[in-house]
């Protein structure tokens, strides 16, 4: 599965992509605003969004752009999941920091398995 991620602080976006490789899965980015995330979108099944980006757009409307428009399923990761707030319709969970490596594997892995089985229903409904 292909993995954007969007974190600005670099420590934490490293972290990010290395749980995501070592999970198996390809990474995309990191990247650190909201113009660089939707630049990648079309090549991302995931995105791995921090709440709080520094260049003026929060990471809950940058979900609402990835789930609507881009069909990427978001995870948010973030230090303030109370202001998660409006944002959180559609996305597939939400992370506080700090975070462990089961915590983001184990959701990666629940969004690999809810994309497979919507594939299934997919490829069922054009039988």
């Amino acid at each position: 599965m292909k993995v954007l991620i969007v974190e600005d602080e670099n420590i934490i976006a490293l972290e990010l992509e290395r749980i995501a490789q070592e999970a198996g899965h390809q990474t995309i980015g990191p990247v650190s605003t909201v113009e660089q995330a939707l630049a990648h979108a079309q090549r991302s099944d995931v995105a791995l969004v921090d709440l709080g980006l520094s260049d003026g757009m929060s990471g809950a409307q940058l979900a609402r752009r990835l789930i609507d428009r881009h069909r990427v399923d978001v995870i948010f990761v973030t230090g303030s999941p109370e202001n998660v707030g409006h944002g959180i319709e559609g996305a597939l969970d939400v992370i506080s920091k700090p975070f462990t490596d089961e915590r983001i594997a184990g959701a990666l892995s629940r969004a690999e398995a809810a994309r497979r089985k919507d594939f299934g229903r997919s490829k069922a409904a054009l039988s």
